[in-house]
């Protein structure tokens, strides 16, 4: 059944003025006109919902399930408004992001801490995924914001933010490489044991197609899905690794690894990427984030930029 808010609003208000005559004063109507619409209102429920008495007005039983349902329809209004209001101004809401596990530091350490604080109200869904994961809970709006590395295109994904960060041998301290003029060539990379991501992760296949290019193979000493031990694993001094700046940026301040150039057109062209869906009409609170994130990440923001 199709009820007109109007028609409701007009029976509220009479019921609460005691007399058609009131209610017209207080909607700067004709009686007349308020007459009419609560009889079509009696027309669609099928029974009277006003009686008189010589106090005035009031309800039938019928009237006062119908003064019931406008009451609850008038709460549920109310605070729909509010939640409403509450959305727009960014109090409440949720944002799903997806990222590679290399952003995860320079995410939490400084840009997420910053964005709660100012949207307290804001709740924050973060999965960790590889490339093809991250790129498919984008498209089937899974999550809101993926950042992956490494440009993989598909017709679904926006590339919303990108930053040239370039692929770095990271090396011990006291390892030879951090010790040889720069940058390194691929040939003398082969020549290292080294610790990579697994075969089809986005920086394994980046560094597999170099190699192919160059017509040489890595020396391949661990694999690994974790990028903890890709980390621990270079400060531990068991070899090198292959990582952007930003994904070491807490080894590198604490001088417990080195990151050097690799002379590869690949390594040194690769990108860091913020991607939504194509056409995904995004909440403000996430372009907001986009934009923040954008400004703030390092993984955004060209390596030589402090």
């Amino acid at each position: 059944m199709d009820i007109p808010h109007q028609r409701l609003v007009y029976f509220r208000v009479t019921v609460e003025s005691g007399s058609l005559r009131k209610a017209a004063a207080r909607l700067d109507i004709a009686p007349s006109a308020v007459s009419r619409q609560i009889a079509l209102l009696e027309s669609a429920f099928g029974a009277p919902l006003l009686e008189r008495t010589p106090r005035g007005i009031r309800p039938t039983p019928v009237g006062e399930m119908a003064l019931d349902y406008c009451l609850r329809r008038g709460e549920l209004d109310d605070d729909f408004i509010t939640r409403l209001e509450a959305y727009q101004r960014l109090e409440t809401g949720t944002i799903s992001l997806v990222v590679g596990e290399g952003f995860i530091d320079d995410l939490i350490d400084a840009p997420l801490r910053a964005f709660a604080e100012r949207y307290r109200g804001i709740r924050l869904d973060i999965e960790q995924a590889g490339t093809d994961e991250i790129i498919e809970s984008v498209v089937e709006d899974r999550a809101h914001i993926g950042l992956m590395f490494h440009e993989r295109v598909h017709p679904q994904i926006r590339f919303w933010a990108s930053s040239g960060q370039p692929l770095l041998a990271i090396c011990p301290v006291d390892h030879t490489l951090a010790r040889e003029a720069h940058p390194i060539s691929l040939q003398r990379l082969g020549e290292t044991s080294m610790a990579l991501w697994n075969t089809g992760h986005g920086v394994r296949r980046l560094v597999d197609q170099a190699f192919v290019q160059a017509g040489l193979r890595p020396q391949v000493a661990m694999e690994t899905n974790s990028m903890a031990v890709l980390r621990r694993a270079v400060v531990a001094g068991m070899g090198i690794t292959l990582l952007p700046r930003f994904a070491v940026a807490r080894e590198l301040a604490e001088g417990s690894v080195v990151a050097v150039p690799v002379a590869s057109m690949l390594f040194q062209n690769s990108q860091a990427h913020m991607i939504t869906r194509v056409g995904r009409r995004q909440p403000e609170a996430s372009l907001k984030l986009l934009r923040h994130l954008s400004a703030w990440m390092q993984a955004f923001r060209s390596p030589d930029t402090p």
